[in-house]
């Protein structure tokens, strides 16, 4: 089985923490994005349909500055997350918000573009070069969705806390839930500290495996986005300031038994920047992890 597997890549958030359009910031004495090194690594491991989910306003300075370097045998296809792409009863939620509607909606975006199954990132994540392959190979002998999924204390910063999303697994690798955490630091006393969307306190295990929205779909996702996307305007976003997240469009897909998602364990750290004081760091990482030249 050699599926047709396109990949997608989130690039339309805003960055607010970042203070900036993080996707586009090229990375110090690499000279390159987080995004072009990823979809560098996906076309080795055989991937050749680009979605690119972005907004209006990076879209100039990717044409001119990220599609001239991409392989010329990568079929790229670009899609703008609008605020305004809702249903029309809509409208009017669309016209008083202020930021992108979420993970959910921008890979909504992208359900025309999609073929067959797809690699799911986000631009300013890097997932390091085997992720793509254990996706890729996953697809060769299964239809289940899957999840490449980081330890832990590899994705924590030493610039504040950061939220992550816990993964419980059954017996057979299989994601059960995802489990939003807030705020995880490391305490005095060497230990993982976190709380939970209620403020309860939760310890955490180092290798306790995190997701770093990097996940392995087919077409069966887009019909949930759809319909449940229709449902939160309806009854969740009133103040027209929640997000559509996407985990828990495949937790949905989990729990009403329409999908099983396969959690492989991720071979390589993961690399990423909540903050921008994190930009010289991570550069000269993912450089000595792709052996990149860094000036």
């Amino acid at each position: 089985m050699n599926p047709h597997i396109s990949l997608v890549v989130l690039a339309g958030g805003l960055g607010s923490r970042f203070g900036g359009a993080k996707q586009i910031a090229p990375l110090p004495g690499v000279n390159r994005t987080i995004m072009e090194l990823s979809i560098e690594d996906a076309y080795n491991a055989g991937i050749r349909h680009l979605v690119l989910v972005i907004n209006a306003a990076v879209r100039a300075y990717i044409e001119q500055e990220i599609l001239p370097k991409l392989p010329e045998d990568l079929e790229v296809t670009l899609v703008e997350q609008r605020l305004e792409d809702v249903p029309a009863e809509y409208a009017q939620s669309a016209a008083e918000r202020q930021k992108p509607w979420g993970t959910g909606h921008a890979l909504l975006c992208a359900k025309e573009a999609v073929v067959d199954k797809a690699i799911v990132i986000t631009a300013d994540d890097y997932y390091g070069s085997q992720a793509y392959k254990q996706l890729v190979q996953h697809f060769k002998h299964s239809d289940n969705w899957a999840c490449v999924a980081y330890p832990l204390q590899q994705t924590l910063s030493e610039q504040g806390g950061v939220n992550r999303g816990i993964c419980a697994l059954n017996e057979h690798q299989q994601l059960v839930r995802v489990d939003e955490v807030l705020n995880i630091q490391y305490q005095d006393d060497g230990s993982l500290l976190g709380f939970d969307d209620k403020g309860q306190a939760r310890t955490l295990a180092l290798n306790a495996l995190a997701s770093m929205t990097c996940w392995g779909i087919d077409k069966r996702l887009f019909t949930i986005l759809a319909e449940n996307f229709a449902h939160f305007l309806g009854h969740h976003d009133k103040g027209c300031a929640k997000e559509y997240y996407l985990p828990d469009q495949i937790q949905y897909g989990i729990d009403r038994h329409l999908t099983v998602v396969d959690v492989y364990t991720a071979q390589q750290a993961w690399m990423g920047m909540t903050y921008k004081d994190e930009l010289p760091l991570l550069a000269r990482n993912i450089a000595a992890l792709k052996g990149l030249s860094h000036k």
